[in-house]
């Protein structure tokens, strides 16, 4: 029977005609799925349906989607973060950690700095905004320097991030940042690759981080993310959202909060 599934040109061109009109037809495309986005039930033969492919270096994925959550795409990620989807798929990560972040790594500082990612919901000027709190674990130096120590915000600045001086301004969106979202799970944010091409991760989840239902369909409605930073020290793992945002405002004053707004990449 055939599908509602929309085929965007660029997953057509990655999977074939021949492969597409298979889906198109019926044969090859599930009647009922979990949205890779907002994971509740989906049926494509009765609402329109994106395909998402999942591309990585050796493996491809093909998921599917409300077409009212996110269109059809092809989304470039790691082979290990592509793993870890099908793992996600099949009911092999069971056990992830929940949606205070723990203790990751991110691979665009000079050295593997040891991140603490908290995600939350902000109300900014009456609307429920999604956000990452990225704090390191210990001081950052410079690149081959032991110091001075901590250049963690100075190296933000040069990257595009920008001080934010009041919770109630939304900071501008970063060129070239993104934030990935695999299976509806926190995967990786996304920097520009210094030599062109694909995005490399900036900060990558030792393994999928589990969010809200509430914080997904935040960042479904906005298409982005927004990301603020802060040096050690100075946020910490708030237990509460309420105390989240105390913590930032404090940062905030005082000056030692940087932020940016990014696209949201994948699912």
């Amino acid at each position: 029977m055939p599908r509602k599934l929309d085929v965007s040109d660029e997953v057509r061109a990655e999977i074939g005609d021949e492969e597409a009109d298979r889906l198109l037809g019926g044969d090859n495309a599930p009647g009922t799925y979990d949205c890779t986005s907002c994971r509740t039930p989906g049926d494509s033969e009765r609402e329109r349906t994106s395909t998402v492919l999942f591309v990585g270096e050796e493996t491809a994925v093909l998921a599917f989607a409300h077409a009212s959550c996110i269109p059809s795409q092809v989304v470039p990620v790691s082979e290990e973060q592509l793993q870890g989807a099908v793992r996600s798929i099949t009911g092999g990560d069971a056990g992830q950690q929940g949606q205070q972040g723990g203790e990751q790594t991110a691979d665009g500082l000079p050295l593997q700095a040891e991140l603490g990612v908290t995600s939350g919901l902000l109300l900014i000027n009456g609307e429920v905004q999604p956000a990452l709190v990225v704090e390191p674990l210990v001081p950052i130096a410079r690149p081959g320097t032991t110091g001075p120590v901590d250049v963690f915000l100075e190296l933000l600045n040069e990257q595009g991030f920008a001080p934010v001086t009041a919770i109630d301004q939304l900071p501008d969106l970063t060129p070239g940042w993104s934030v990935l979202l695999v299976m509806g799970k926190l995967h990786a944010v996304l920097q520009p690759n210094a030599n062109g091409g694909q995005p490399v991760a900036w900060w990558q989840a030792h393994q999928p981080m589990q969010v809200a239902e509430e914080w997904r369909s935040a960042v479904n409605k906005t298409g982005r993310v927004l990301v603020y930073a802060a040096p050690v020290g100075t946020i910490g793992q708030q237990p509460r959202e309420d105390l989240l945002r105390e913590a930032m405002d404090r940062a905030a004053a005082s000056g030692r909060l940087v932020g940016a707004a990014m696209p949201l990449a994948g699912t």
